[in-house]
């Protein structure tokens, strides 16, 4: 059965929030942890002054060595801390999305305008709950990491750095996820606008507009992701000795610039767009998946009810026609005689 663009994008009112909450987690949860690796590798990468034996040439090389030498459950450490981040923030990153895009533009598809500004707000909610698991994960994920797990790298963080540990880099995550995901909404809109405009659910545009959506944006804000990983790892090679630690984005900037010049912020770019591309896909992919499922379980719940009550407005008049009908023949049999 087809679904039509208007009965796809506008879920019931009474479910709508709950439904794309329990999208947006499944999309959040299935997207971070398929990507994974890549994630490791482009925290990496983005080092400043990394260990001579964590030192690669590319992503490929970065993968060989990785496993080679450390094994490939190197690869996932910190995964735990980014499902348990992950689900929440996702959650409440699509809801707020979806709702605030009907309010700014009085439609269900919404506009340019409003879908960047629903972006914005909703990055808001996902990076305070988001930031945390990103500093525990990015600890993690560097080379020769002294945490045996997430726990134990949350207590030891906290204990030696404080709350305000978790949340160093927050202004710099918005810096870079407000025009992220900006940038990621519009192009994703406009390629559905072009792949698909009647709103259908056909998963091949969902993903080729997610793929599209996300290397745009995650090239454009390169230079703040390595600010951010700077700030969440606080190599200490590139903490000079009058400082305690790297605060602030302009600290993290000026750190940048001082250790590798222009070309230092923009390494990681392509195992940032790669990890990107096929993230944003899956997640678009998973949520509308999920919307398209749910929207079908909802038609066949009114459809089934439609016919019931057709079926029991219908028993009365067939009840009535069945008198009549016996009526008319005991009349027609007094008349004959």
């Amino acid at each position: 059965m087809d679904i039509g663009g208007d009965d796809y994008e506008s879920l019931p009112e009474s479910t709508t929030m709950s439904t794309h909450m329990l999208a947006g987690s499944l999309a959040g949860i299935t997207e971070h942890c398929v990507m994974y690796p890549v994630d490791c590798v482009k925290t990496r990468m983005q080092c400043l002054r990394p260990n001579p034996n964590a030192h690669y040439k590319n992503m490929v090389d970065a993968f060989y060595q990785i496993i080679r030498h450390e094994g490939i459950t190197k690869t996932v450490r910190g995964m735990k801390a980014v499902v348990s981040g992950a689900g929440p923030a996702h959650a409440m990153y699509f809801a707020c999305y979806e709702k605030l895009k009907r309010t700014f533009s009085g439609t269900q598809q919404g506009n340019p305008l409003a879908n960047g500004a629903a972006g914005c707000a909703a990055t808001f909610l996902h990076d305070a709950v988001m930031n945390p698991a990103d500093v525990i994960k990015q600890r993690m994920q560097v080379y020769n990491s002294p945490y045996k797990g997430c726990w134990e790298c949350m207590v030891t963080i906290y204990r030696a750095e404080g709350v305000r540990a978790f949340y160093r880099s927050y202004t710099t995550q918005l810096t870079m996820n407000l025009p992220f995901q900006s940038i990621h909404f519009i192009t994703y809109e406009i390629m559905q606008d072009y792949l698909n405009k009647e709103r259908n659910y056909i998963p091949m545009t969902h993903v080729q507009s997610g793929a599209v959506a996300g290397a745009v944006a995650a090239a454009v804000t390169t230079p703040l992701d390595v600010c951010k990983t700077l700030l969440n790892t606080q190599e200490k090679c590139c903490i000079q000795h009058n400082q305690h630690s790297i605060n602030g984005m302009f600290a993290a900037f000026k750190t940048v610039y001082r250790i590798r010049g222009l070309s230092g912020y923009w390494q990681g770019m392509t195992a940032r767009i790669i990890y990107q591309m096929p993230s944003t896909a899956l997640s678009w992919f998973v949520y509308e998946l999920f919307k398209h499922f749910i929207t079908q379980q909802k038609e066949s719940e009114d459809g089934y009810l439609s016919s019931a009550t057709v079926a029991l407005a219908a028993a009365p008049q067939s009840m009535e026609k069945t008198y009549l009908s016996k009526d008319s023949r005991v009349l027609y049999a007094a008349q004959s005689r």
